[in-house]
């Protein structure tokens, strides 16, 4: 076939609407501004940003769109097989000072607070068939690399075993299992408030975090 050029990876990102406590949500305005702020920047040759969609801060009440958003990409990109499908979610921390790259997601819905939709499940499977509330799914990305490409261009980055057991927690664990069925990757983010972090420096963190992405799928 001669030399092939750099294998294609597509990622789709999402963030969050407002929720109780936290009336300016971060990823709402990362995933408005990302694509503009891409094409000044540029990306690697291969890498391609897909959608980028701002979620309702709800569960069970906001499963239809999530699964309209993960469909619609899925179909978008299935004129390309060969190449990799990535979701990246981001969420925010509002307690954090640092960013955390979540390594897997629970099958517990447990809300500490109503969402946004008021639902407020108590200890409760995200999934009934797929069984106990220990459960947990692993991303397939290398969290491990792409935590050590961050840490080497000097971002504030930890690697994280509990995204929770809100709305982050639980858009993960539907977004993994649909990356396992389509054999996508799936993988999420917590970013602290833009008081702590403030708005360029998260920006240029989100931009570093998918050119890791790219390098380590």
């Amino acid at each position: 076939m001669g030399s092939e050029g750099p294998k294609a990876i597509t990622i789709h990102v999402t963030g969050f609407k407002k929720f109780l406590g936290v009336t300016e949500n971060p990823t709402e305005k990362i995933a408005n501004n990302l694509k503009s702020y891409v094409e000044k920047r540029g990306l690697p040759c291969g890498l391609s940003l897909g959608s980028c969609t701002v979620l309702e801060t709800a569960g069970e009440g906001a499963k239809s769109q999530l699964y309209q958003v993960l469909e619609s990409s899925a179909v978008v990109s299935g004129d390309n097989n060969n190449g990799t499908v990535v979701w990246l979610h981001l969420g925010v921390n509002s307690g954090a000072t640092k960013f955390a790259i979540e390594r897997q997601a629970v099958n517990e819905a447990h809300f500490r607070c109503p969402d946004q939709l008021g639902w407020q499940p108590q200890r409760v499977p995200i999934v009934a068939e797929d069984g106990s509330i220990l459960k947990a799914k692993e991303t397939s990305c290398s969290a491990e690399s792409i935590f050590k490409s961050l840490k080497s261009k000097g971002f504030d980055v930890v690697q994280s075993d509990d995204a929770g057991r809100f709305v982050c927690n639980y858009v993960y664990y539907h977004s993994l299992r649909f990356a396992e069925q389509k054999g996508h990757k799936s993988l999420f983010v917590h970013v602290p408030l833009f008081s702590k972090i403030d708005e360029d420096t998260q920006m240029q963190f989100v931009v570093s975090l998918l050119e890791a992405i790219a390098a380590t799928c």
